[in-house]
């Protein structure tokens, strides 16, 4: 009998949004075995997946033929050992702080479909975040605080900016990754990094005009524009972006509520009031978790007109994207406003809402999170979503 031996194609690093195929070989013929996938994130959570497998007759085990019998999923998913990895502290989400390493994720394949079972193979992989040649360069002009990625080769590249949202910081693995598809971009931090403002109180159009500014002056661009991309408060702020700042030609909102929030954000002569919410409308789960669902002030009511993003000054094109079982706001039927208007106005417009999903919408394989501490309140916070719905 040969060894049995794990292996991932195309090789054992990879990009962390590109698929790896997972398979055994030398195991016996319908032999029963159990696959565990480890990972350390970089404040040492672990977080881990397992599945259940029967090998084929010939003894070997491809999962992206072999259905999963049960476990952390169940069904044909060659990617489900790695999309459905929890943490085993409740409340941690995965992000990559440091895009410059990798996340190793350890595979095992165990006997029998009961932990633990004799440990029959091992390998690792590594999920990266950088394409060898992209360059990552630190950005401090001015008062801009953010990180420029470049593509290899001559260009031109299209340009994105993009932002995140409530928690504050520079987030880089999102515009990491899309710059290993070929695009300029910078993420851009707004609130608590550094110098930068510790609160979300209010927030400056300027500041992100400077964003646009420092892109434009960049070599090998694109002539036709730059896009921006925003999540969440990201997402009304991507908005506003398009419809005050030239040069803005698409703007994409991901889980937003199509309204300003939280900050007033202040322009020349002009000032777009933040949607606040209702503190009696927050609801406490029996975990402790804080769902904002009900709480957020209905920026439909003729009262908070003072926070619509007049969005139909602009000749971008927009997308929009929602999670239909998003528990943090209710971002799919606030959004429906602002894209009727745009409409009206025949502006470019396109739509995607997803079923299971919840508000956090992710770059492929990561995995799905429910709930999880937030930086800024101190208490874990209902995003909502199924496992499967995410995946």
């Amino acid at each position: 009998m040969s060894a049995v031996t794990v292996r991932a194609a195309p090789g054992p690093r990879s990009l962390f949004d590109e698929p790896v195929r997972i398979s055994v070989v030398g195991l016996s013929p319908l032999q029963a075995v159990t696959l565990l996938a480890s990972l350390t994130d970089e404040t040492g959570v672990l977080f881990q997946s397992s599945a259940l497998y029967r090998a084929e007759s010939s003894g070997a085990l491809d999962l992206s033929r072999s259905p999963a019998l049960g476990g952390s999923f169940s069904g044909l998913e060659p990617m489900g050992l790695l999309w459905s990895l929890q943490p085993k502290t409740a409340f941690r989400r995965l992000t990559k702080r440091d895009v410059q390493t990798p996340f190793y994720v350890d595979l095992e394949v165990h006997e029998g479909h009961g932990l633990p079972g004799t440990l029959l193979a091992k390998t690792t992989v590594e999920r990266c975040f950088l394409r060898e040649g992209v360059q990552r360069t630190p950005v401090r002009e001015g008062r801009l605080r953010a990180t420029l990625f470049v593509p290899p080769g001559p260009g031109p590249f299209p340009a994105v900016i993009d932002l995140y949202g409530t928690a504050g910081g520079l987030v880089e693995y999102r515009a990491s990754l899309m710059a290993n598809k070929g695009f300029v971009t910078l993420a851009l931090a707004y609130f608590d990094f550094e110098d930068l403002p510790k609160g979300l109180e209010e927030l400056h159009l300027d500041y992100f005009g400077e964003a646009v500014e420092f892109l434009q002056k960049q070599q090998h661009l694109k002539l036709s524009g730059i896009g921006v991309l925003g999540i969440s408060k990201g997402a009304d702020l991507a908005m506003s972006m398009a419809a005050f700042l030239p040069g803005i030609k698409a703007a994409v909102s991901i889980s937003g509520l199509g309204s300003n929030t939280f900050a007033a954000l202040r322009g020349d002569g002009f000032t777009i009031s933040g949607l606040g919410l209702s503190p009696e409308k927050i609801v406490f789960t029996s975990d402790n978790v804080v769902s904002f669902l009900e709480a957020f002030d209905d920026p439909e009511d003729p009262e908070h007109k003072d926070c619509l993003i007049p969005v139909e000054r602009s000749s971008a094109a927009f997308l929009f994207m929602s999670g239909l079982e998003d528990q943090n706001c209710k971002s799919a039927l606030y959004c429906q406003e602002p894209i009727e208007r745009l409409r009206r106005h025949g502006r470019k417009v396109e739509v995607h809402n997803y079923a299971g999903a919840g508000h956090l919408l992710e770059p492929p394989y990561f995995p799905h999170c429910q709930a999880s501490l937030h930086k800024m309140i101190g208490m874990p916070v209902m995003w909502g979503g199924q496992q499967i719905g995410r995946a």
